[in-house]
């Protein structure tokens, strides 16, 4: 059998570089190697695109020692006819590009909008798609368009807070007062994120947003239980397919944040599946399926939520989750019956089928 060219992506210029780098060493060690030949692109800060080592432990997230791309001066670009070249020398026609970057480039859109331009298939929502999911004011508006319930906001742009703060902060006290979230628009992995218990720490929580994007949201501190569920389209139909559901329990920490999420294992409890009733998962799933196709996602997806008293309101969509073997994405598929390697090769495939 005659196996596939498939070039995984990762690294890139953001700030969620190292957790893409985790992400890649999974799908290495994961990926079918008797259907597929991998190709390790790696794409260092400064967005140079390297031959990267096919070695899955370099690239595997440790605690306190994430790993990185470094310019090992082995640059690689496509040229015509879906080519990869190295130094100008051809490795191969590529069929499908997995795009396992986290972040701006990665999420946004752009580099998407590259891969179309050289007419590559790749894993995962377009451009449209990934720009939406990636803004948290585009993506709310998207939700609530839909009629999905989405977590209370306000937006602040660095011009609007540098002219004129009161007026944001009026904004703010009208979302019904502390805790709130203070967080990046255009940001993952909780980058940049700060919960407000006092307004005093209103000025550096915006300061800290504004370091990672020049838009930011203010949410209200939503009391229910965090709870998750992973999307994959189904070629065949307008409705994704859902998985169970999972729920993230905190434990000694303000709320799940990036340590939460990558180094301090021990104050972050996965329960999969989660504790809910037949009822309330269906409903989860109908949502996520809705807000899915209101930001026009292909391939995959994670939804995420807030079950409250009152019901469900959706936070965020990732058009492109963590993907290690112990991310929520593939175990929340893993306990809906579709393992790992399973999962890897129903994306590329799905890939394929799109172009």
């Amino acid at each position: 059998m005659t196996k596939l060219n498939v070039a995984l992506l990762f690294g890139g210029p953001s700030s969620e570089h190292e957790i893409s780098c985790a992400t890649a060493a999974g799908v290495l060690g994961a990926i079918d190697r008797s259907k597929y030949n991998v190709i390790p692109v790696g794409i260092t800060k400064s967005g140079i695109w390297t031959l990267a080592e096919d070695d899955a432990a370099k690239w595997a997230l440790k605690k306190g020692d994430l790993a990185f791309v470094s310019d090992n001066g082995k640059h690689v670009k496509f040229g015509a006819n879906q080519e990869l070249l190295l130094d100008g020398n051809s490795l191969g026609k590529i069929e499908v590009v997995f795009p396992v970057l986290h972040g701006p480039y990665g999420e946004d859109g752009q580099v998407q909008r590259e891969l179309e331009a050289v007419g590559v298939p790749y894993v995962g929502s377009g451009v449209l798609a990934s720009e939406r999911g990636m803004d948290k004011e585009l993506s709310k508006e998207c939700f609530l368009a839909a009629g999905v319930p989405a977590t209370p906001h306000v937006v602040i742009k660095l011009a609007d807070w540098e002219r004129d703060p009161e007026t944001a902060l009026e904004h703010v006290r009208g979302l019904g007062g502390l805790p709130l979230f203070v967080k990046p628009a255009r940001a993952g992995s909780s980058k940049g994120v700060s919960k407000v218990k006092d307004m005093a720490q209103f000025g550096d929580a915006v300061a800290k947003a504004f370091e990672e994007d020049d838009k930011l949201v203010v949410e209200h501190g939503i009391d229910g239980r965090e709870v998750e569920v992973a999307v994959l389209q189904d070629p065949h139909s307008n409705t994704p397919r859902v998985s169970v559901a999972g729920e993230i329990i905190v434990t000694g920490r303000d709320f799940y944040d990036f340590d939460a999420k990558y180094q301090d294992e021990d104050s972050v409890q996965l329960v999969i599946p989660a504790n809910i009733t037949a009822a309330e998962l269906q409903e989860m799933q109908k949502l996520a399926g809705e807000a899915f196709n209101a930001l026009g996602c292909e391939g995959l997806a994670r939804a995420d939520f807030f079950l409250t008293k009152a019901g469900f309101l959706i936070n965020e969509i990732n058009t492109m989750p963590g993907f290690t073997p112990l991310s929520m994405f593939p175990s929340l598929w893993q306990a809906s019956g579709i393992e790992y390697k399973d999962l890897i090769d129903e994306l590329i495939q799905l890939a394929l089928m799109r172009k």
